[in-house]
């Protein structure tokens, strides 16, 4: 890959990013690295992540994804629990409520993520990508 496409994807990347971040926030007042660890727990099989798992899905060090857990712990989406074999082990669980938000904000991301690639595709130096994703 040369500089250039590197660029492309960059700002690809750049773009819809800012597209969904924007979107989930004023529609449901979530942020998209708290939507993405909604998710990520979502699709946990019992809901349930260790910290450094999470930090690890969704691509975030160890102190950001504690402020993270603790913003989503404030508004009662999730609630963290021991590990019962290890006492300095860590997990954040999805609640109920968490889990109704992740649902209902999960078609806003679709839909914007759609939108945004959509827009990019008609971008001379972005259509080219775009494609090869959709491929």
């Amino acid at each position: 890959m040369d500089a250039k496409t590197w660029d492309g994807v960059v700002t690809l990347h750049g773009r819809v990013e800012h597209l969904l971040a924007r979107a989930l926030q004023r529609r449901h007042g979530i942020g998209l690295s708290e939507f993405r660890a909604l998710c990520r727990l979502s699709n946990a099989g019992d809901g349930e992540l260790r910290m450094q798992e999470l930090a690890d899905l969704i691509g975030l060090n160890q102190s950001s994804v504690s402020r993270l857990v603790a913003r989503l712990e404030d508004a009662g989406l999730t609630r963290r629990d021991m590990c019962p074999k290890d006492r300095r082990g860590v997990y954040t669980v999805i609640t109920e409520e968490g889990r109704a938000l992740q649902e209902k904000a999960a078609p806003t991301y679709q839909a914007t993520l759609t939108e945004a690639l959509d827009a990019a595709s008609s971008d001379p130096g972005l259509g080219p990508l775009v494609a090869l994703l959709r491929s």
